[in-house]
């Protein structure tokens, strides 16, 4: 994927990038694989408003991705790349050979019409899912579980990947993105290859104010809510 950068016709779009989206190949997710998530608008489970300013707002859904890769030995092809506005990777959209139909976040090198697999013995390429067991020694990794069947919890944003160091007894030595080397039980299982979207580190939003929707307001101003007291300073 490439990045695109803007002509800055305000000071706001000086340095600003953006995605070119060359690589999102179907634009409207899949419609059973959403959810809407019941919001509750500030207030607590007696109904009465706790958190002031909350509610309203445009329809969000959520994508229910498969962590778990729990269909084992069962072929699926790769039917779209998809966009994902709750995370920095990209999805994959997989249609197994009985019918059902999965995200997963979508490797690199993955492209539409590619056939994946997840379970014991599977191949090693790229979007193939396996135990660490079967995993050879300094192959990248990404999407890696931390109790076996609880479904992957590391290494999943944009361009993450996780290197298998060593095996020793039941546990496999992985070195994670932040250098840090952990011990994983060789029972869990891992996806073979690096998250795509490389280029998200790439990505400049512009001028700070350009984050206040997304709750980083720019400025650290302190407004009083309650006139009649002082204002409680930090320190």
């Amino acid at each position: 994927m490439a990045i695109k950068k803007y002509k800055p016709t305000t000071p706001g779009q000086r340095g600003m990038t953006g995605y070119t989206f060359e690589e999102i190949t179907k634009s409207t997710p899949e419609r059973s694989l959403i959810i809407h998530p019941r919001g509750y608008g500030g207030r607590d489970t007696t109904g009465r408003i706790t958190v002031r300013h909350r509610g309203g707002g445009n329809r969000r859904y959520v994508r229910i991705i498969d962590f778990k890769r729990e269909k084992h030995n069962i072929p699926a092809k790769v039917a779209a790349i998809e966009y994902d506005p709750n995370r920095t990777a990209r999805l994959a959209l997989l249609f197994y050979a009985d019918g059902v139909k999965r995200y997963i976040v979508a490797p690199l090198g993955v492209q539409v019409g590619d056939t994946l697999i997840s379970g014991p013995h599977a191949e090693i390429r790229p979007g193939n899912c396996l135990p660490l067991s079967d995993i050879p020694v300094g192959t990248l990794v990404h999407a890696l579980e931390l109790q076996e069947g609880r479904g992957a919890q590391l290494v999943r944003s944009a361009g993450g990947s996780a290197q298998v160091l060593a095996k020793e007894s039941e546990y496999a030595q992985i070195r994670l993105p932040s250098g840090e080397v952990r011990l994983i039980r060789q029972t869990c299982y891992a996806t073979i290859g690096q998250v795509g979207n490389l280029d998200h580190k790439q990505y400049q939003v512009g001028q700070g104010r350009s984050q206040t929707p997304y709750g980083h307001p720019p400025d650290g101003t302190w407004y009083c809510h309650v006139p009649a007291r002082p204002p409680a300073w930090w320190w």
